[in-house]
């Protein structure tokens, strides 16, 4: 097993710690005197975990092709070893969230032990009926959950319940599901058959949910169908959760909508309705992109993130969120791709954390334009990094995570120990 040693990091973290601390005093002055709770924001900070995809830690790709990365992780205890290394870096993703069939647990008790050695619990278990798989007695290539043929969807649906079944199994507490179904031609499906079919398989998976868990049902504008999507967007996921319950929440992942949608107001909406239940986050220039969160619109995340840190405190009938990263990088290591995603998150809600709201709210009642758009700037253009490492440094974890992975060699410590061509299991 590759671990990471907290003597390791703090020993790197030493060199940097004095220039750490005058930044991080410098800061703490500058939003003490704007009436910020230094303390009430980095706790918030600290509580904020991140859940890994067990699929992000491997090579993504296009349709195109996938360039392997070596030492990739070859099987499930290799990927929470991998997200353990993540988690002892950042002390921020304690999390792990498995895609089945693509990481289906052969011992569960042994894959729950490996997981804690690591303080890592699981997420949300992911379905798949986007793709056949091997024995497989019917095919989704006209659809699953929407499928024309009830036999094809008790299928999919029984899918979804073993799924369920197996996260049960590690302790996970909720099932995402997202639907590839759609058409691409007209005339090949009939929208309203589709929809119907869709929400009665919904709510059939529904009723097999235990009484603490929540199913989370995800949108998408298009692609692998460019016609039609059955779950298309927000609105359409907001019905079908409603429909299915109060265990059913709509998930944004922010890569699924077209471009220039105004995605914090989405937020805002179903938070006021108490239906959002999480976030997949990404980022993208023209579609589903999935590149490295913030690296495109980072604006954009920090105004989403400020209709989160209103509504989480606003609106107590939304329950709390899940969190996870969901990318594909086919030109970055993994495992620096995950932690920069990490970092812009932390940096977006850090910078959310510090808008005045009440004053906020007051520009807002009095039409003041441009005091509004003071306030929301001013917190943008605030350097919170001493915010993060100060978190971080009173965790354990890195200063600075990249720095950290790579002078501690651990692509190479994994090149040694799982080769070269090692492939991600799954994908």
């Amino acid at each position: 097993m590759i671990m990471l040693k907290k003597e390791d990091i703090q020993y790197l973290n030493q060199p940097r710690l004095e220039q750490h601390q005058v930044e991080f005093k410098q800061l703490s002055e500058q939003l003490t005197q704007r009436n910020i709770e230094v303390e009430t924001v980095l706790n918030k900070l600290n509580e904020f975990q991140i859940a890994i995809p067990s699929w992000a830690l491997g090579a993504g790709g296009t349709r195109f092709g996938r360039y392997h990365f070596g030492g990739a992780p070859r099987n499930l205890f290799e990927k929470i070893e991998d997200v353990g290394l993540l988690h002892a870096l950042t002390g921020n993703s304690n999390a792990i969230s498995l895609h089945i069939p693509w990481d289906i647990p052969e011992d569960t008790q042994a894959v729950k032990e490996a997981a804690a050695a690591q303080g890592l619990c699981f997420d949300a278990v992911n379905s798949n009926t986007f793709q056949d798989q091997g024995g497989q007695k019917h095919s989704y290539k006209f659809g699953s959950l929407s499928h024309v043929s009830q036999e094809v969807r008790d299928q999919a649906i029984e899918h979804n319940k073993e799924v369920i079944r197996i996260g049960e199994s590690l302790g996970s507490k909720s099932i995402t599901v997202w639907l590839a179904d759609g058409s691409n031609f007209p005339g090949q499906t009939n929208f309203q058959n589709a929809l119907g079919h869709t929400q009665n398989s919904l709510l059939e998976i529904t009723r097999s949910l235990p009484e603490d868990w929540k199913m989370f049902i995800e949108y998408k504008p298009y692609e692998p169908h460019f016609y039609s999507t059955v779950i298309q967007d927000w609105g359409t996921s907001f019905l079908l959760a409603n429909a299915c319950g109060p265990k059913a929440f709509t998930l944004v992942d922010l890569g699924h909508h077209l471009p220039n949608t105004n995605i914090e107001q989405i937020v805002a909406t179903l938070l006021m309705h108490g239906k959002l239940g999480g976030f997949h986050f990404n980022d993208s220039k023209y579609g589903d992109d999935d590149l490295t969160v913030g690296s495109i619109q980072p604006y954009k995340l920090f105004l989403i993130f400020n209709e989160l840190v209103y509504g989480m405190a606003n609106n107590k009938n939304n329950p709390p969120l899940a969190w996870m990263i969901d990318a594909s990088h086919n030109t970055k290591d993994p495992l620096e791709d995950l932690l920069q995603s990490i970092e812009a998150i932390l940096e977006a809600y850090a910078k959310a954390l510090l808008i005045d709201q009440n004053a906020l709210h007051q520009a807002q009642k009095a039409n003041d334009v441009v005091y509004g758009q003071e306030l929301i700037q001013n917190a943008y253009k605030t350097d919170v990094r001493p915010l993060l490492c100060e978190m971080r440094q009173r965790k354990g974890a890195a200063l600075q995570p990249i720095l950290t992975f790579r002078a501690t060699k651990q692509r190479e410590l994994r090149l040694q120990n799982r080769g070269m061509d090692s492939q991600a299991s799954g994908l």
